[in-house]
């Protein structure tokens, strides 16, 4: 349980509310609950590569400052977590399996493998290649939301869809930049090219900020995206942004006044801001659809 890192699985639920909420007028309780299952099956998925793979590297060293990882502190064997690596890997493409079947688009099933290759492929190559932002804004952010919101509306794009997977890969990808900011120094040692490694604390402070300014303005770009435009969608959408914002700077306040292991705390705010965010937005969405 806790290396499936519970507290990480809103970055896996909301890009997948959002998507349900820009649906909503073509909704499917069967297709909605079997994109929400992939996406937290292949969270699950990825934090057990993670913690395996990083094990393996010796990446999770004695001088670790984040949460305490499964393997690396003896509470499961390698073994068993490459048995628990091929089972969430197998559920998660029999989900996949199921929403083919359900929703009838086989070019789905590119993106499906594309999401099993990018949750091995993160912790063994392209994290310590400094992509794991990249990768972070579109597999939970553009993919989650998008595909959801295909499915759903068989086959169809928007873009309000497009604004709001992006915000929601922004607001996700500050999940990272606080691990990073943490694990700098461990991460110069492991040989990581992080964002922080490459750019220093300061930049990446900054990139935690905008990233949640950017965000929020594209929250806003969702809700006005939808027409035909209204005063009561202008409110809304200007609400919306003003409401996560605060929130995002009052973690930012924390971040900048932490350090260490402290900065777990920085993490777990940032993780609930990730599903405020996505709350929010799936909530206005709905409401502003009513407006």
């Amino acid at each position: 349980m806790l290396a499936s890192r519970p507290k990480t699985l809103t970055g896996a639920i909301a890009p997948v509310l959002v998507g349900g909420a820009l649906a909503a007028w073509s909704f499917s309780y069967l297709l909605f609950g079997l994109c929400l299952l992939f996406a937290v099956v292949m969270q699950i998925d990825a934090n057990f590569v993670n913690d395996y793979f990083d094990y393996r590297k010796g990446t999770d060293r004695d001088d670790r400052l984040g949460p305490e990882r499964a393997c690396a502190q003896g509470w499961v064997t390698p073994r068993a977590m490459r048995i628990a690596i091929g089972l969430t890997t197998l559920a998660a493409c029999a989900v996949g399996l199921l929403i083919l079947v359900a929703g009838g688009h086989v070019e789905l099933l590119i993106v499906g493998i594309l999401c099993v290759l990018g949750c091995f492929l993160y912790t063994t190559h392209l994290s310590y290649m400094g992509l794991g932002d990249l990768l972070v804004i579109i597999f939970f952010g553009v993919v989650p939301v998008g595909f959801t919101y295909y499915v759903l509306t068989d086959g169809q794009w928007s873009p309000a869809v497009t604004f709001a997977g992006l915000g929601m890969g922004f607001a996700t990808d500050n999940l990272l930049m606080v691990n990073n900011y943490r694990d700098i120094a461990q991460d110069r040692i492991s040989g990581k090219r992080t964002f922080a490694v490459r750019f220093g604390q300061r930049a990446t402070l900054m990139a935690y900020l905008w990233l949640g300014i950017v965000a929020a303005a594209l929250a806003e770009a969702v809700l006005l995206s939808i027409q035909p435009l209204s005063a009561g969608r202008v409110w809304v959408g200007l609400l919306l942004p003003i409401a996560y914002f605060c929130f995002h700077l009052r973690v930012y306040g924390r971040m900048k006044r932490l350090q260490g292991r402290q900065l777990n705390q920085v993490l777990g705010a940032t993780a609930a801001g990730i599903f405020i965010y996505g709350v929010l937005l799936a909530v206005a969405v709905i409401v502003v659809g009513c407006l």
